[in-house]
């Protein structure tokens, strides 16, 4: 008797749990995503001089080759999750697992050629380069809104600074709010913070500001052996316009005391500072999504130096010469009524172009961290399945990406940029990186969102 007691009593507690987590459902929201990916890649290097200090590598004259990978094959998994414990505190989280098939690294997906695909992922691009089965936080962090009864918020931890506008067109995905950031001048994940603004304007609808500020690096305790000094991040976001059928952004940030290789990679140098200017326009009209985006960096270098004395920022040796470089993106996608989507895109950087853009979703390297042009042409066909979820859909993309690089150094601000048909003109123009001069990437992809 006491067990069918202690089980109906079990029952009813059970029972009612479940009501009250059905009656508070609203404070947590629970979605996410997975993707396969199947990339057929092809690279050609060019011929250069090596300069002998990469790991396994000879130093010499060294002819261009072709290399391939025909069948990269990856998985990636992501948990959303948003709860509202409180009125306007609310907190986001994405984790995420991505592996290459067969494989619980990153070697298969990393090569000699790029600073943003070389050795392992670091904190920057944690879950947006293949990895482990390890299911990692991409962002993490808790927003207070309405601070002071005024439209103003504050949000600190690990940011939602990745696939931002107009990137997020390509990935067939909706605008990240008033968190995201212009794709062209970042992709980075950051742990850091937002102090926002959104005024109501009628003339300018959808409008706010921000100020950001986020730690790159942290340089640990000083002392006679650790000379180093924190990296950090600050920029400031303005969109004058927000709605669904224009957006306007514009944002300049600072980076200082840039650090000579990737956090995780062991860090040897602040090399000095980079400052960037750009922004975005997007624009819907019926099926048809446009965007054009562009940017300036300009570095400032301190005449530190790393790799022995032979680099700095941008410049070979110690030299405290400034860089200035451009870019720009565009393109467009068109979306019809059978759930076809047919997309156009065109980037191109200069000579000393730099963005901080290491986790845009590339194998080769960051595309709009690209000192040359790349082209993308890409075809969605949406599953015509009715929507279960709240975020449901299924989606198959077939895309291809044409690479032409004009300079070596894409994606790395150490060392100077050399002009890719001058690689053998000189000695002093040898490599650590193995230099392409054009690449393809044939990649067709199954998405589901939930």
């Amino acid at each position: 008797m006491k067990k069918v007691l202690l089980a109906a009593l079990s029952i009813l507690l059970l029972t009612a749990g479940m009501a009250a987590a059905a009656d508070d459902a609203s404070w947590l929201q629970i979605g996410g995503d997975y993707r396969f990916r199947y990339d057929s890649l092809e690279g050609k290097v060019h011929d250069y001089i090596d300069s002998g200090m990469r790991p396994g590598s000879t130093a010499g004259p060294t002819s261009g080759y072709t290399v391939k990978d025909n069948s990269l094959m990856t998985n990636r998994f992501g948990i959303n999750l948003k709860a509202n414990p409180l009125e306007d505190v609310t907190v986001k989280a994405r984790l995420v697992m991505y592996k290459v098939f067969g494989h619980q690294s990153s070697t298969p997906a990393l090569g000699d050629f790029f600073a943003d695909r070389f050795g392992a992922t670091n904190d920057g691009t944690v879950g947006h380069v293949p990895q482990d089965s390890v299911m990692r936080a991409d962002y993490a962090y808790a927003t207070v809104s309405n601070v002071f009864n005024a439209p103003l918020w504050i949000s600190v931890g690990r940011r939602p600074s990745t696939g931002g506008v107009p990137s997020n067109i390509r990935q067939d995905e909706e605008k990240t709010g008033t968190a995201g950031i212009p794709s062209i001048m970042v992709n980075y994940a950051f742990d850091g913070y937002t102090i926002g603004y959104a005024p109501d304007i009628a003339a300018l609808p959808g409008s706010y500001v921000k100020f950001c500020g986020g730690r790159g690096f942290d340089s640990g305790f000083q002392g006679p052996t650790n000379g180093l000094k924190d990296t950090d991040f600050y920029g400031l976001n303005v969109a004058p316009y927000d709605t669904e059928t224009l957006h306007i952004e514009l944002q300049y940030q600072l980076g200082k005391n840039i650090f000579d290789q990737p956090s995780d990679a062991g860090v040897t140098a602040n090399l000095g500072d980079i400052k960037w200017v750009g922004g975005v326009v997007t624009s819907k009209v019926g099926g048809l999504n446009m965007f054009l985006s562009a940017a300036q960096s300009k570095t400032d270098p301190n005449g530190n130096t790393t790799m022995g004395g032979l680099a700095g920022l941008m410049n070979n040796g110690s030299s405290k010469v400034s860089h200035s470089g451009t870019a720009v993106y565009a393109g467009g996608r068109y979306d019809f009524a059978t759930g076809t989507k047919i997309g156009v895109e065109y980037n191109q950087g200069s000579k000393n172009w730099i963005g901080m853009v290491p986790a845009d979703d590339d194998i080769w390297t960051s595309k709009l961290g690209t000192r040359g042009s790349v082209y993308e042409v890409y075809l969605i066909q949406e599953l015509q399945r009715k929507a279960i979820s709240p975020k449901g859909k299924a989606f198959v993309k077939l895309g291809y990406q044409q690479y032409k690089f004009d300079y070596t150094g894409s994606n790395n601000w150490v060392g100077a940029p050399v002009k890719i048909t001058d690689l053998t003109a000189s000695p002093m123009n040898a490599q650590y990186f193995v230099p392409l001069k054009d690449a393809t990437d044939i990649y067709l992809t199954f998405n589901v969102q939930f």
